[in-house]
């Protein structure tokens, strides 16, 4: 018997666990490209055989830079890479407030903040302290409710699995959709390193295929653009340093 024979009659989740956890992994993967500088572990994980045949597949074509150089090296431009696209003045940081509002800490993070304390989600400290709505810390948060939705299905509990994709789709709507299309668009085009510039590309193919399978129809308010807009209100207070 199929998954979404075993629930209700009023059950719209058709999807599998193993469906869930296998796209929870591809949210992990490009979320550790934004989240902070790729660590070494990351690297290898991603250099590993199984995971560029894996890329491959999905039209990911990594140059020699990821490919061939020494791990210390890729871990070091990489690094480097990181700080002049993100971090440095002149940059264009993977936040959305930044990105829609002009400034950190703006609405969006506000916003994004309610979120994560009405799910239960919680952050703690990292090696570098990220903003709740950092690309990379919205990309896990939406892993993590595809891990609440797999273990409801599990479980057989119909309505915790509908309520974990109705979480997903409205974080898609109000949220990752409004702008992460745009922005990776920018980082693919800004990036000199092949892995930010594949990574960028899945970012944005991976989104189109999100938006689709989960019905949210909503329009970027990224555009790609270079310059943030002008900040719409005052920066707010944080709620956390960083993802668990």
């Amino acid at each position: 018997m199929s998954t979404t024979e075993t629930m209700t009659a009023e059950t719209v989740v058709e999807i599998t666990p193993e469906e869930c956890t296998a796209r929870a992994g591809f949210y992990r993967l490009i979320a550790g490209a934004f989240v902070e500088e790729p660590t070494r572990a990351y690297l290898e994980a991603l250099r590993s055989e199984a995971s560029l045949g894996a890329l491959a597949e999905l039209g990911v074509a990594f140059d020699a830079d990821v490919r061939d150089t020494p791990i210390e090296r890729l871990e070091h431009d990489l690094a480097c890479e990181y700080t002049a696209m993100f971090a440095s003045s002149g940059g264009f940081p993977p936040v959305e407030s930044v990105r829609r509002q002009g400034g950190f800490q703006q609405q969006a993070h506000t916003e994004i903040c309610e979120v994560y304390r009405r799910n239960g989600f919680t952050v703690v400290p990292a090696r570098f302290h990220v903003f709740e709505d950092n690309l990379g810390t919205e990309l896990q948060f939406a892993a993590a409710l595809l891990d609440r939705m797999g273990a409801a299905l599990t479980a057989g509990d119909g309505a915790a699995a509908r309520a974990a994709e109705k979480e997903l789709k409205r974080f898609w709507a109000l949220h990752l959709g409004l702008w992460v299309r745009g922005y990776a668009s920018l980082v693919a085009k800004a990036s000199e390193h092949s892995f930010y510039r594949e990574m960028a590309r899945l970012l944005r193919a991976f989104a189109e295929s999100e938006l689709e399978t989960l019905g949210v129809n909503v329009l970027d308010e990224d555009g790609g653009r270079y310059k943030a807009p002008k900040p719409e209100m005052p920066a707010g207070g944080t709620c956390g340093s960083a993802w668990s």
